[in-house]
């Protein structure tokens, strides 16, 4: 997003930043990112670009409250700011900038935040690209929080990660904390993929370090609508980073078939 003009929007006694690239065709529901829990607007870089531009589509991305360079969030997050944002946040931001039909491409946090709006609001959804989604609460999942803790607080890692944080240890901390906080522990949205109707891509890095398989196997046997699932080798838990050329060209040509269906 390094060419993009940021912009701002008020909502709800907070600002977040956020970026609309202009659509190229008309009439097909607009593309929303959906950052993972440490992401944020800038740390996309130029991969929601490259979608915009091989599928025309109208695209939103911004950073959740707590953030970039959102407005910070002073109070310890609880088990349920995913459902939060998905229900309240989310259809006010999509209000706001009058969106009606949307297709959402979420990672990590974000595509769990993607299934929960889905779930609760099916007409304001087309379809839904998932990048290492969360279902539910796995081991892999709590050890690996854990140890990038450590990195965080004994390498160059926070000092990298203030360039795309107002506040990096809120941001950090935030999200930390309540994923190893034992109330966490069963943390589950495999109810709301079971009512989640519309075509899905998920993918899944083999050697993603903070999920497994089981999580898009999870969602293929609960969803509703098709699933098509794609194993990464090579590749870790940010798919559109680790394997940027195969990504992209599965995810925009993914995306212009299901835009085509939706004219």
């Amino acid at each position: 997003m390094e060419t993009t003009q940021i912009e701002r929007l008020a909502l709800d006694g907070a600002e977040l930043e956020f970026v609309r690239i202009p659509a190229r065709r008309r009439g097909i529901p607009s593309l929303v990112f959906l950052h993972e829990g440490l992401g944020s607007v800038g740390l996309w870089r130029d991969f929601p670009d490259s979608i915009a531009a091989r599928t025309g589509a109208e695209t939103i991305v911004y950073s959740r409250r707590g953030n970039g360079f959102s407005t910070t969030i002073e109070a310890p997050r609880g088990p349920s700011y995913m459902h939060d944002e998905a229900l309240a946040v989310l259809p006010r931001l999509l209000d706001r900038l009058e969106i009606r039909e949307t297709l959402l491409f979420g990672h990590s946090d974000g595509a769990s935040i993607a299934v929960i709006f889905a779930a609760e609001h099916a007409s304001r959804v087309r379809a839904l690209v998932l990048e290492a989604p969360h279902l539910f609460v796995e081991p892999i999942s709590v050890a690996s929080i854990a140890a990038i803790r450590t990195q965080y607080e004994t390498t160059s890692l926070r000092e990298r990660m203030s360039r795309y944080h107002a506040d990096v240890d809120k941001t950090f901390y935030g999200w930390n904390d309540i994923w190893l906080a034992p109330a966490f522990a069963d943390w589950n949205v495999e109810e709301f993929a079971s009512r989640v109707r519309v075509p899905v891509l998920a993918l899944q890095g083999v050697d993603d370090e903070y999920g497994t398989p089981a999580q898009i196997d999870a969602l293929a046997a609960r969803a509703s609508g098709p699933v098509d699932r794609i194993l990464l080798a090579n590749c870790g838990h940010a798919p559109h980073r680790d394997r940027r050329a195969y990504v992209e060209a599965a995810a925009a040509n993914w995306i212009g078939e299901r835009l085509e269906a939706s004219r």
